[in-house]
């Protein structure tokens, strides 16, 4: 029996195995969650859980005291935005709410026994676990010095190296940035990243060249907003090559080896292909090499494995984006359908979705898209409503007022 089949049969064992267990945390009459991870999906499941009733015990266990966004993260890049205004902390989380934090890291997810075992030897059983983890990289071959090549996708001290190492661009320097396969964390901001870079390049870095090298048949989203903005505002300074992919890589000599041949750069921003935590994959929810991310029930976010442990954001396997908002639209559908299943009922059977996001294309200019996804019980999946998926065109100053405003509402639902 391996791993799959063996969590698929012991899921019906799982209450009376993790009631018997000792355990850390206080029993209580009230249902007990577990949430792993405090970014955008974990914050605002463990926010909502408590907001839409009290009868749910929730206890977030976050490694860092702040979380730091990496939306808007490409500002800091430019100098436009510090890392520490992307910085929230889980005071009202605590205090208004009353999520129990915990700052340790999880080192073991027991789907059978729906536990967590925390680096600091800790053992917490719950009712239910909600694993909100993000993402892990595809290793790179040759790459042993990521600090030669940072990816800069999960905003922190690479987002401040990358931004050092273009202050540094040597006059008539080349920056290459690669662009993963679909499915990746925030489709839109490699080719957003390009368009800010080639933009600050102009004004700081005269003669400088980007090369945008992706893994991709063609830009994945935006394509009209951002096939006009390399061709018109960019020719001169970005070079898109499209269904290119990196074989390897020379960390030293800031080389890439790819696809269509060999790639010299001064700054190379490299993007590796991405997949569900390692936490995730080793708690068998997503088995390595066959999913590369953890297949759920959309109803709920229950995983299709172990159905007392659910999945939500850049970990879970939808037809659904990976990006913020979106982590926040299935921290409340999960919410939702955890209040509903502790009261007895089903979860709702037609829950809707919606992603939204800014590009800034200049410094001082954005333009949008946003998607509305719906239940389909036939295919019992997530489909995009077409009437509702749409892209601004083109973009203007006014988007980028509003992009701020965006994040501003976004941050606060989730954080506070």
């Amino acid at each position: 029996m391996d791993r799959r089949s063996f969590l698929r049969s012991a899921a019906g064992l799982a209450v009376l195995l993790s009631s018997g267990m000792a355990t850390a945390a206080p029993r209580s009459a009230k249902a007990r969650v577990l949430v792993v991870g405090g970014g955008m999906a974990g914050a605002s499941v463990a926010k909502y859980l408590r907001l839409w009733g009290d009868a749910i015990d929730v206890t977030l266990i976050e490694r860092q005291a702040t979380y730091t966004s990496s939306i808007m993260s490409n500002l800091v890049l430019t100098g436009q935005r510090t890392l520490s205004s992307l910085a929230f902390g889980y005071d009202a989380l605590q205090g208004r709410y009353g999520v129990n934090l915990i700052i340790d890291d999880v080192v073991e997810v027991d789907p059978v026994a729906t536990s967590v075992r925390l680096a600091s030897g800790q053992r917490l059983t719950a009712d239910r676990i909600i694993l909100a983890p993000g993402i892990d990289f595809d290793p790179v071959p040759g790459l042993d010095d990521v600090s030669r090549m940072p990816h800069a996708w999960q905003a922190g001290p690479q987002t401040t190296l990358l931004a050092e190492q273009l202050a540094a661009l040597p006059a008539g320097g080349v920056v290459a940035i690669t662009v993963p396969k679909m499915p990746y964390r925030c489709p839109p901001g490699p080719y957003e990243r390009a368009c800010l870079v080639a933009d600050w390049l102009r004004a700081n870095k005269p003669g400088a060249k980007l090369i945008l090298i992706d893994a991709n048949p063609d830009i994945a989203v935006e394509k009209e907003n951002f096939q006009r903005a390399f061709s018109e505002l960019y020719g001169d300074i970005i070079e898109y090559r499209k269904g290119v992919d990196i074989t390897s890589v020379d960390p030293r000599q800031l080389t890439l080896a790819t696809s269509s041949g060999s790639v010299r750069a001064d700054v190379v921003n490299l993007i590796p292909h991405q997949r569900a935590a390692a936490l995730v994959v080793n708690a068998g929810l997503a088995a390595e090499g066959q999913v590369r991310f953890a297949p759920v029930d959309v109803l709920s976010y229950a995983s299709s494995i172990a159905p007392k442990v659910h999945v939500i954001g850049d970990s879970c396997k939808t037809t659904q984006p990976l990006a913020g908002q979106m982590a926040n639209q299935q921290a409340k559908v999960c919410a939702d359908a955890l209040t509903r299943i502790f009261a007895g009922h089903e979860p709702d059977p037609a829950p809707v979705t919606n992603s939204a996001c800014y590009s800034t294309i200049t410094r001082s200019e954005a333009g949008w898209m946003t998607a509305v996804f719906q239940y389909d019980p036939a295919a019992r999946s997530m489909k995009p409503v077409a009437k509702a998926s749409v892209a601004s065109n083109g973009w203007t100053p006014k988007n980028f007022k509003q992009m701020n405003k965006w994040f501003d509402a976004i941050m606060a639902d989730t954080f506070a």
